[in-house]
């Protein structure tokens, strides 16, 4: 490490240790914070009667969204517009994404994806798509139940699953496969009832026009619509902003949560900020346990960290700005989905040509998440989600500071964003039964390896049926 590198990490770490003294006032034991349990995010006046509402709303409806073929159109033409694109200043996407590369994606969306969109959007609906509505907003979600035969020496749970972004539902198709259809696997003792939920302004879920929807208020909706299912108690996965809201729901409303597993378990709070400091600079000086070395906190971790995050500080400042940049702009659209895509999957796709993207993932996948945004209009709306995360609402609610004691399971692959270890973890997470590592992996591990991200859930549910006494 160089010596102007090792005087930056220095600097970071006096910042972090002085921000951490100064913070000291905001407890790990806060209290649950008191949430409206039907607060209105609807376009039109809230009701003053909401048992009315309740009862003539809570209807919940099969559809299958299908869209017109002027709008596919549309977009065939403003894919064969010329592209003017700038070349590229290196054969790779460390300036960004490889404008070469681009426009064959683009060439390929055009002439080889688009033409066979209807068979694409017959692949999406395969499963079963409801929308209900749910605090004045529609919400719109998957729903998979299993069958009373199938249910026969099987092990029967729900499970919520919480994508993030620029991610979708789409992230979860072999997952759901996997946890809906494992009474075709003698071997595996568990079957569960999914279900896969658009967060509120992605895709067919209706954003808000009202100031204050944070991944809290998200926490009291998704509980609300698995109540509403009739599902009393269940189990959450999450990952990215997923891991956020699943992490809400669990330290709110514990009585619902048999177990709440992440592949993003974080913890943002003064006395963790101290410890990773103290895990950096000396690793044994807490006791840490179950790190693998390539895990540590490094200066090339930090650097990664700075260069991959730039679109979350302007869309957690500008928002509605980048909104208007990708909104009805599908070349602009998939180049910024898409960079994200191949930085968080793995940071040395930065060198490669083209960007490692169908390393471990299908072009026509990688598409399908991007017709969704698209379609739906909704890069604006669900942008707006990092700006309520960081409001000052939001923050004085200081939820990384309540303790969590549902059943934890954290699930870390090495080529995240970030790791927490589990002294930082165990602060929040107060009965973290199941704590994992593995030497691959990205952040978008429900697509790129399901069968990993399976088999770490279901070893998290079995720990979670002997530590609660399930069965």
């Amino acid at each position: 490490m160089s010596e102007t590198k090792k005087w930056l990490l220095g600097i970071i770490c006096l910042v972090a240790s002085i921000y951490a003294y100064k913070h000291l006032n905001v407890v790990l034991d806060a209290q649950p914070p008191k949430v409206p349990l039907q607060q209105w995010w609807g376009d039109d006046v809230e009701p003053t009667d909401w048992a009315a509402y309740l009862k003539n709303s809570s209807k919940v409806r099969g559809n299958k969204l299908m869209f017109p073929d002027e709008t596919i159109d549309d977009l065939r033409k403003q894919l064969n517009r010329t592209l003017h694109l700038t070349q590229s200043l290196s054969p790779d996407f460390s300036y960004g994404f490889n404008t070469q590369e681009l426009q064959r994606i683009i060439e390929y969306w055009r002439d080889d994806y688009l033409p066979r969109w209807r068979g694409r959007e017959v692949f999406m609906w395969q499963f079963n798509h409801f929308t209900t509505e749910i605090q004045g907003l529609r919400m719109h979600f998957l729903h998979l139940m299993v069958y009373e035969e199938n249910k026969i020496g099987k092990h029967n749970y729900p499970v919520l699953l919480l994508h993030g972004w620029p991610s979708s539902i789409r992230e979860f198709y072999p997952l759901i496969h996997k946890l809906h259809q494992t009474h075709q696997d003698e071997k595996n003792p568990y079957i569960f009832n999914v279900v896969v939920p658009s967060i509120p302004g992605f895709a067919w879920s209706e954003g808000t026009s009202r100031v204050g929807l944070g991944p809290v208020q998200v926490a009291v909706i998704m509980r609300n619509l698995m109540l509403r299912l009739g599902y009393q108690k269940f189990f959450i996965h999450g990952g990215d902003f997923g891991s956020l809201i699943g992490s809400h729901m669990a330290t709110l409303f514990p009585e619902n949560v048999l177990g709440y597993h992440s592949s993003f378990c974080t913890v943002f709070t003064s006395r963790s900020l101290m410890k990773g400091v103290l895990n950096a600079l000396k690793p044994n000086f807490l006791n840490r346990h179950g790190f693998d070395a390539q895990f540590l906190p490094r200066w090339k971790v930090i650097e990664h960290l700075l260069e991959a995050t730039g679109y979350y500080h302007l869309q957690a400042t500008k928002p509605d700005t980048i909104g208007t940049v990708l909104n009805d702009n599908p070349v602009g659209l998939a180049a910024y989905i898409l960079d994200i895509w191949s930085t968080l999957t793995n940071q040395n796709n930065r060198n490669k040509s083209n960007g490692g993207l169908e390393k471990r993932f299908q072009l026509d996948t990688l598409l399908d998440n991007v017709m969704i945004y698209y379609l739906t209009n909704s890069i604006t709306t669900s942008t707006r989600l990092f700006a309520e995360t960081h409001s000052e609402a939001q923050r004085e609610l200081h939820m990384d500071n309540v303790p969590t004691d549902v059943p934890t399971g954290c699930a870390r692959f090495k080529n995240d964003l970030v790791h927490f270890h589990d002294n930082q973890l165990k602060d929040k997470y107060r009965n973290l039964i199941h704590s994992t590592y593995y030497k691959d992996g990205g952040h978008f591990i429900a697509l790129e390896m399901p069968k990993l991200l399976h088999l770490d859930f279901i070893q998290f549910v079995t720990k979670v049926e002997k530590f609660s006494k399930l069965v």
